[in-house]
């Protein structure tokens, strides 16, 4: 990557920051919504955060599991099963059991009475199993983090599994769950709360554009605050809705960003974890116009090994 140089003086800084005029759609407008998903989400976020309290899995994990797992809730296996997340019956289950085409043509998979059951049970089986232990010293909003873990240790075969789950999340906006129980009530006087500090982020500049690091703890309102944004702006420079989780190490722009990256980079080569905004991010490009250069549309999801264009 470019070498990232840091701004001299603060004078420097406010000149180049003169020239952010112009605002950028949301990169998560342009995403469809589905209405059985808000279904499935208004019926389900309510056992998802109690879990979240009582197991330490985020919400927006076990709903975007859900969601992807059971079709919301319309797969033949859970209309038949009440199993919403695909679970296998395993050597140690003793429950009922139905039988459905998979890895194998009569894979054996968990029955349940009821939907609440296959949550309690999914919840039980991540914080049980040695193999997700891991897991459970990320964040509690690492949302990102939990997805790649999840396909790292093994939950799916699917290569594209992580980055699904981060789509539906940031796609539904999935994360407001994870913030003190969740819900999406916004917090009128969350701005004037804020405790402006002396200039804590150092502003860099590299693919010709102003950025900051977002730090552990960070959000979008207190580096507007730092620096004499409104957040709404910087929301719209990075293309996320209100109250998006920053994670440390988040590149935020303070002003629109490209069309295109800049040379010599041509191409990029998904990740496990990413998404078209992360990787946006990473090259400073306006997230429609990467869809636009790949010919793909907003249902796209990225997959480990895919190389996508950046010019």
């Amino acid at each position: 990557m470019k070498k990232a140089y840091c701004l001299k003086t603060l004078s420097q800084f406010i000149i180049l920051t003169l020239l952010i005029l112009f605002p950028s759609v949301s990169a998560f407008s342009q995403a469809k919504r589905y209405k059985i998903y808000d279904d499935y989400i208004d019926t389900y976020k309510g056992i998802a955060i109690d879990h979240m309290k009582k197991y330490k899995i985020p919400a927006s994990i076990t709903l975007a599991q859900g969601l992807l797992e059971s079709g919301a809730g319309k797969s033949s296996l859970t209309q038949s099963s009440n199993n919403h997340f695909g679970i296998k019956c395993h050597n140690d289950w003793t429950g009922g059991r139905v039988y459905k085409a998979d890895d194998t043509p009569n894979d054996c998979f968990r029955k349940y009475k009821k939907a609440e059951e296959s949550y309690e049970d999914h919840s039980r089986f991540l914080a049980e199993k040695p193999r997700y232990k891991s897991l459970f010293s990320l964040k509690i909003t690492d949302y990102r983090g939990w997805a790649k873990g999840l396909q790292q240790c093994g939950y799916a075969t699917d290569k594209a599994y992580a980055n699904k789950l981060i789509k539906i999340i940031e796609d539904y906006e999935l994360y407001q769950h994870d913030k003190k129980g969740g819900g999406k009530e916004k917090d009128k006087d969350k701005e004037e709360q804020i405790v402006i500090r002396e200039y804590k982020h150092t502003p860099y500049k590299t693919h010709n554009l102003i950025y900051v690091r977002a730090e552990n703890g960070d959000t979008y309102e207190a580096i507007a605050a730092e620096f004499g944004f409104k957040p709404k702006d910087l929301y719209k420079y990075n293309e996320v809705p209100e109250g998006f989780p920053l994670k440390q190490g988040d590149l935020v722009y303070f002003e629109k960003k490209k069309s295109k990256a800049d040379k010599p980079y041509y191409d990029h080569v998904v990740q496990v974890g990413e998404s078209m905004h992360s990787i946006s991010q990473l090259y400073g490009i306006k997230v429609k116009n990467l869809y636009k250069m790949n010919k793909k549309d907003f249902e796209y999801v990225p997959e480990e090994g895919d190389v996508l264009k950046l010019r």
